[in-house]
């Protein structure tokens, strides 16, 4: 675990908080909705953790780890051994998601489920570097928000 805690294996997509109170709504679409996401690219789901966090316990794993002294909405760390196997945990900043909400004109549930879509996409494979990843990333991100039914 890269913050060094532990967190413990509940099923196979859990939701945990550090330095905030936050739970996302509809647990159980959203964890379903992101199995199916991963059964589609023909990836088996092994575990991802997701914690959510304030702007200031990202950035300090965004310094620690990355080298990146910068605010960010997401950081993913795949913890995968095996080819084709899914495990990881992603931090997001629910502060940082709550202001591109704001700034992009959407719900702030839209923008949360984008964000921990686009970071099953990074595991999946994908990326976003280029104007062309980002445009597919986009586009996929799009399709799997359409699936959503919340």
């Amino acid at each position: 675990m890269v913050s060094g805690k532990t967190y413990p294996n509940m099923s196979k997509i859990n939701f945990f908080n550090e330095n905030l109170d936050f739970q996302p709504n509809h647990k159980t679409k959203l964890k379903r909705w992101i199995e199916q996401t991963i059964q589609a690219q023909k990836q088996k789901l092994i575990e991802i953790n997701y914690i959510f966090c304030d702007d200031a316990y990202l950035h300090q794993i965004n310094v620690e780890y990355l080298d990146h002294d910068t605010l960010t909405d997401i950081i993913t760390f795949d913890n995968s051994e095996t080819e084709g196997e899914i495990e990881a945990d992603i931090f997001i900043s629910i502060e940082r998601v709550t202001e591109n909400a704001q700034s992009f004109g959407v719900a702030f549930a839209y923008e949360l489920h984008r964000v921990m879509i686009h970071g099953v996409f990074h595991l999946l494979g994908y990326g976003d570097k280029t104007e062309a990843e980002q445009k597919q990333m986009r586009q996929l991100e799009n399709d799997c928000l359409q699936q959503l039914a919340i």
